[in-house]
C-alpha cells in the first residue's frame, strides 16, 4: 500500500524519529514504521498533529531525520509552528506528511497542501504512485537538509490507499545526529530573526525552483502544439487516458510544485498553442503556467478547473480525464461495451450493530424528552450519531469545537440544555481546553465523553486513556474524570450506557446542574471487547410495532414477515431488549 510504501522509504531514509496524529487516509504511514521498527526508530502517536510537529521539530534541531504524519485537516492544528519553522529551519531532515482526500472521502474539507506549501514559503513534493512515493519520501529529506528547511508530502487517498508491486532496497542510510547545538541567533524566534530569515527565503526560493527544474521527476516527454501538465495521480490517470484513446501530447509531469519548476516550464511551453491541466484539487500548476505565461508574453492558453475544461471540485477518475483529453485533443471516446454492470447501491455509513455510542446517544435523547436541547457533535464515530432514526448531533465543525460552540450556542439560548459530545481520544487531541473555557467562564454545559477506550475511527490507535504508547510500553494512563475534576468540575459522572436506566438518570442529573457538567460514558468499542452472547427475537411474543427499528436505528435488526429479527453482526450490547415494550428480545 501507498502508505506502507512512503513508510518503508522513510524507513531507508534512516528517519530517526516519527510522530503523528491518527487521520485517514495517513494513518497506516506511522503504524507501518512501529510494525518494521528495526529497533532505533522512535515512534509515538503524539496527542494531537501540534504536538508532532513540535516533537519532530525538536529531533530535527538536534540533527535527526524526523518524520510528521496527519491528514490535511491535521495540518491546520500544526500549522502554528510549522509556521514559524519555516522560518528558522532545521539541521536534520525534516519531513511533514500531509495526505489529502479529494472527495472528499472521509474528510470535512477538500483542502489542497500545495496551496499551503505556498503559503508557508516551504517545498511540497506530489507523489504519482506507491512506487514513486517509495522513491521520492528519501529525495525529500535530501532537499530539506540541503537547504535546511522543513518540506511537504503530499500523497492523496488514492495514492496512500492503492497497491503496487515494490522491489525494496534493504540497505539503511546512517544518520547520526549531532546533537542540539545551541545557538539563540538561529533557533529562537524574534521579530528581527523572522524578518532576516523571511530575506533569506525569497533569495532562496529561486535558487530551489532552479533545482527543481533539474529534478528528473519533473519531466516533460513528447511533442506536438497542444500540451497536457499534470501532477499528482491525475498523472497516472491521465497516462491511463491516453493510452486508451491510443493518443499522444506533449506532457509535463509536475512533481513538485513550489517553488515551481519555471525552467522546466518554459521547456514544455515552447512550441505550444494550448495546454490542459490535470490536478488535484486546486488550480496550483494551472495558475503558476497562466502566470508564466503572462510574464513571459507566451500566446499559450491555458485550460483546467479556473477554465472550466476541469471539475471544481471532487477528485479525479481515468474516465473523468480521459473525457477532458478527448475533448481537448479533438479524439473521439471508445465505445463503451453494450452490457454494463448496474450501479451500485448507496449505503451511507453507520454506527456499528452493538457499538455503545447509540447506547449513549439513545440515553441522552430519552433522558431529555420535554426538554429544549441543543446537541453539539465533534469528529469521530459518534458524528454518526446524526442520522436517523437518533438524530442526536445538531453541529459538527472540527475536532474539540462541540465543546467550544455549545459554549456560544448557550451564550444566545441560555434557556436551553446545551450537550456538547466528545470521545475520548478527541478529548485529549483538542477537548480539554475548550473544557477549561467552559469553567473559566461560567458556562452551564453538559460534557458527555463517549469512553470507548480506543481512537475507533482511525483504526484502534492507543491514546493517553489506554496505558500504552506506540513503543509498545505501559504508561501511566490519564484518567478522564480526574483531569475533569482537576480542571474544577463539581459534577462528574461516569455510567455504562448499556444499562439504559442508569445512563438516563446521569444525564438527567448533570442536566440539572449548574455550571460545567460532565458524564463519562465509558464502554469499550466492540471491535476492542465483544458483548456477546447475541439477542434473537421470540416470534411469538414480537407484536411488529417496530420500535426497535424506529428508535435504534442498528443494523443488525430488520424486518422479516411483519416480525422485527437479528442477524448474525449482533454483539449483544441488549439495548434492543431494553426498548421492547413486550420482552420479545433476549439473548440467544
Amino acid at each position: 500500500m501507498g502508505n506502507q510504501a512512503i513508510a518503508l522509504g522513510a524507513i531507508r531514509a534512516g528517519v530517526g524519529v516519527v510522530a503523528g496524529y491518527p487521520g485517514t487516509p495517513s494513518t497506516e504511514i506511522l503504524e507501518t514504521v512501529a510494525a518494521r521498527n528495526p529497533g532505533d526508530i522512535y515512534v509515538e502517536w503524539s496527542v494531537n498533529e501540534k504536538a508532532a510537529m513540535e516533537v519532530a521539530a525538536g529531533a530535527a534541531l538536534s540533527g535527526a531525520r524526523a518524520l510528521v504524519t496527519m491528514k490535511q485537516v491535521g495540518l491546520n492544528v500544526a500549522s502554528d509552528p510549522l509556521m514559524s519553522l519555516a522560518y528558522i529551519g532545521v539541521k536534520g531532515g525534516m519531513v511533514i506528511v500531509s495526505a489529502d482526500d479529494p472527495g472528499p472521502i472521509s474528510s470535512q474539507t477538500e483542502q489542497d497542501t500545495r496551496q499551503f506549501a505556498e503559503f508557508a514559503n516551504l517545498p511540497v513534493f506530489d507523489p504519482v504512485s506507491p512506487e514513486e512515493a517509495y522513491e521520492m519520501i528519501g529525495e525529500a529529506f535530501d532537499y530539506s537538509e540541503k537547504y535546511g528547511t522543513p518540506v511537504l508530502f503530499r500523497p492523496t487517498t488514492r495514492v496512500c490507499h492503492g497497491c503496487a508491486s515494490i522491489t525494496l532496497d534493504e540497505t539503511r542510510r546512517e544518520v547520526k545526529p549531532e546533537g542540539f547545538v545551541k545557538d539563540d541567533a538561529k533557533w529562537v524566534i524574534f521579530p528581527r530573526t523572522s524578518y532576516l530569515n523571511h530575506l533569506k527565503i525569497a533569495k532562496r526560493d529561486p535558487v530551489l525552483a532552479d533545482d527543481f527544474s533539474a529534478y528528473p521527476r519533473n519531466a516533460v516527454t513528447g511533442s506536438g502544439k497542444k500540451g497536457i501538465a499534470a501532477g499528482g495521480v491525475s498523472y497516472a490517470y491521465l497516462k491511463e487516458a491516453l493510452a486508451r484513446l491510443d493518443a499522444d501530447c506533449k506532457l509535463f509531469k509536475v512533481a513538485t510544485t513550489n517553488p515551481f519548476p519555471e525552467k522546466r516550464a518554459l521547456e514544455f511551453l515552447e512550441g505550444l498553442e494550448e495546454v490542459l491541466v490535470v490536478e488535484e484539487l486546486s488550480p496550483v500548476i494551472e495558475r503558476a503556467l497562466v502566470h508564466i505565461c503572462g510574464r513571459k508574453g507566451l500566446p499559450v492558453r491555458i485550460l483546467g478547473r479556473q477554465s472550466g475544461a476541469m471539475t471544481p471540485a471532487g477528485e479525479n477518475t481515468v474516465e473523468s480525464v480521459m473525457a477532458a483529453a478527448a475533448a481537448f485533443l479533438g479524439t473521439p471516446l471508445p465505445e463503451k461495451p453494450a452490457a454494463q454492470p448496474p450501479e451500485l447501491p448507496v449505503r451511507p455509513p453507520v454506527l456499528c450493530a452493538g457499538c455503545p455510542h447509540r447506547a449513549s446517544f439513545y440515553a441522552v435523547k430519552q433522558a431529555m424528552k420535554g426538554r429544549k436541547a441543543v446537541f453539539s457533535g465533534d469528529i469521530g464515530c459518534y458524528t454518526l450519531g446524526n442520522a436517523a432514526p437518533l438524530g442526536m448531533v445538531d453541529t459538527c465543525l472540527c475536532m474539540g469545537a462541540g465543546i467550544t460552540m455549545a459554549q456560544g450556542i448557550h451564550r444566545v439560548e441560555p434557556d436551553a440544555v446545551n450537550f456538547a459530545f466528545v470521545g475520548d481520544s478527541t478529548f485529549f487531541a483538542s477537548g480539554i481546553t475548550g473544557v477549561v473555557n467552559a469553567v473559566y467562564n461560567e458556562t452551564d454545559i453538559v460534557l458527555i465523553v463517549l469512553d470507548n477506550s480506543t481512537t475507533a475511527m482511525t483504526g484502534h490507535q492507543p491514546h493517553p486513556g489506554t496505558g500504552r504508547t506506540m513503543m509498545g510500553e505501559v504508561s501511566q494512563k490519564v484518567d478522564i474524570a480526574a483531569v475533569l475534576r482537576a480542571i474544577g468540575l463539581k459534577t462528574v459522572l461516569t455510567a455504562d450506557p448499556l444499562d439504559l436506566k442508569a445512563a438516563e438518570a446521569a444525564v438527567r442529573e448533570a442536566a440539572d446542574a449548574k455550571g460545567v457538567s460532565a458524564v463519562i460514558f465509558r464502554s469499550p468499542c466492540i471491535a476492542v471487547s465483544k458483548p456477546a452472547p447475541a439477542f434473537r427475537v421470540d416470534a411469538e411474543k414480537c407484536i411488529g410495532c417496530k420500535k426497535c427499528i424506529r428508535e435504534l436505528g442498528c443494523p443488525a435488526i430488520s424486518i422479516r414477515e411483519g416480525k422485527a429479527a437479528i442477524d448474525g453482526s449482533c454483539y449483544g450490547c441488549s439495548i434492543c431488549a431494553q426498548v421492547c415494550p413486550v420482552s420479545a428480545i433476549a439473548r440467544e
